[in-house]
């Protein structure tokens, strides 16, 4: 009913939107900028990103929008701000003029006269997105996991499904969904609670598995599948949860101890990844590279009974692999965050393999709950660090490449301070980024009454087909158990 509704809606806004008629005769220039909402002023989009719908959020009985390019205009008139752009035009526009700007012209009719701002234009770039995105919906609270969902959504229009919600699956939590190269037939995803496991798609088979053995503390999280989809990387973490009464943060994520496994997909065996022989360290978050013959992670000292948890910080750090023999060597210092008082998350190689992106803030490694957590890129040649130019005051974090290492999608609270968006930036061959953009919705207003927090943001190139019925039945069977190995 509610996308009845929707419809109903989207549709008497375009037929009143077609009355309001071009602005003619003498038009006052107000030398500004309009105030829109999304901001999608002076970006760089790919050819085949859905329509930005927007409002004009400035006073008035009407409204007009022009935009116009190297190779026709596209217009548009509304009774009240907003502006949905047909799917069919949008693409067209878009491909017809793929290499050269937009020019955004707004006009608003105020007490019958029309007043026009300062324009602005947009670049569309052939470099294309990867067609879908998968995140996790859930409420940015942590006190219930009852609705969540991990969702896709395509890029080139405004369609999205449920890969898995939990509800069915008994309300278990699901999270930690992972893809091999934004490739959906390696993709996989865990769930905690009664039907817990990890759950491994291939050739659109759905499987159950344990991977906690009897020699792990700790079971495995936080994956990154090895570029030849024979292995995925994990940590093995022991998550501890602070409240604060009178902090301006009213929780604190970290661990206690963690270390890193290797699990081989198809021999079904797991093992530890011996960079820290005498459990000096904590070693979380693996990331390969592309050619998977380094192992990128995050490592701090190993913290004692009487810890300050906001004295935990990580380092970034690598070891080469040796995927014939399942060998690594003496890990070496990437980044020292520590030597400066910070520490760093989720690093993401570029799949170009030159830059890697992280996210550093004042401590621990659970960024998402730090207003100060901004993207950083290391240059892979010589090292070098450098602040991204997409960051904000609030927090930014959960970041991924696409497939062409031309866009970087990332979460972002720079809307509201609490609730995460999904933000797309393009990355030039320099490694320069451009301004970011909100996901579109096809509502403008859509972010400003929905609550749910989207969390870690991954591209993907295909779609992945489970069935309620299929996951359910999967979920109720009995786990494959994954088997320790030494070597």
């Amino acid at each position: 009913m509610r996308v009845k509704y929707q419809f109903i809606y989207l549709l008497l806004l375009y037929l009143f939107s077609s009355c309001v008629s071009e602005p003619e005769g003498n038009i006052e220039q107000q030398h500004r900028n309009a105030k829109l909402y999304p901001d999608y002023s002076n970006l760089t989009i790919p050819v085949n990103i859905a329509p930005l719908n927007f409002k004009i959020e400035e006073e008035g009985e009407a409204f007009f929008v022009k935009l116009s390019a190297a190779k026709g205009e596209l217009t548009m008139g509304s009774s009240d701000g907003t502006f949905c752009f047909s799917e069919k035009k949008w693409k067209r526009f878009l491909a017809d003029n793929t290499g050269s700007e937009i020019t955004y012209q707004i006009f608003a009719k105020q007490d019958g006269k029309w007043k026009s701002y300062t324009s602005f234009s947009n670049k569309i770039t052939e470099a294309r997105v990867d067609p879908f995105l998968y995140y996790r919906l859930l409420y940015p609270g942590y006190e219930s996991w009852t609705e969540i969902s991990i969702v896709q959504r395509s890029l080139e229009d405004f369609s999205e499904k449920a890969v898995i919600e939990n509800n069915v699956v008994g309300q278990n939590c699901v999270n930690c969904h992972a893809f091999n190269n934004q490739n959906a037939d390696n993709f996989m995803f865990h769930m905690r609670g009664s039907l817990g496991g990890t759950y491994f798609v291939k050739d659109g088979d759905l499987q159950k598995f344990n991977l906690k053995t009897k020699e792990m503390k700790n079971g495995a999280v936080y994956p990154r599948w090895h570029p030849s989809g024979n292995y995925v990387a994990f940590s093995s973490n022991k998550v501890v949860q602070q409240f604060h009464s009178m902090d301006e943060k009213k929780i604190e994520v970290s661990d206690l101890n963690s270390s890193l496994v290797l699990y081989d997909v198809q021999k079904n065996e797991i093992m530890k990844i011996p960079v820290d022989k005498d459990g000096q360290f904590m070693d979380t978050y693996p990331e390969w590279s592309p050619d998977g013959t380094y192992l990128y992670f995050c490592r701090a000292k190993q913290i004692g009974s009487d810890y300050d948890y906001r004295d935990t910080k990580y380092n970034l750090c690598r070891s080469s692999f040796n995927p014939d023999t399942r060998t690594f060597a003496e890990p070496e210092m990437v980044y020292n965050a520590e030597a400066i008082g910070k520490s760093v998350s989720f690093p993401r190689v570029s799949p170009e393999g030159n830059a890697l992106v992280f996210t550093l803030h004042n401590y621990g490694c659970f960024s998402i709950w730090h207003k100060e957590a901004d993207l950083y890129s290391v240059d892979l040649n010589d090292f070098s660090v450098s602040e991204c130019k997409v960051n904000s005051d609030f927090t930014e974090s959960y970041h991924s490449w696409s497939s062409n290492g031309r866009w970087l999608v990332f979460s972002s609270k720079r809307g509201d301070g609490l609730t995460a968006r999904p933000y797309i930036s393009y990355i030039d061959k320099n490694g320069n980024a451009s301004k970011p953009f909100v996901l579109p919705q096809k509502d403008p207003g859509f972010y400003q009454g929905f609550v749910k927090t989207f969390n870690i943001p991954e591209f993907a190139q295909a779609d992945i087909d489970l069935t309620p019925g299929e996951i359910r039945k999967v979920a109720n069977k009995e786990a494959i158990q994954a088997q320790w190995t030494n070597n």
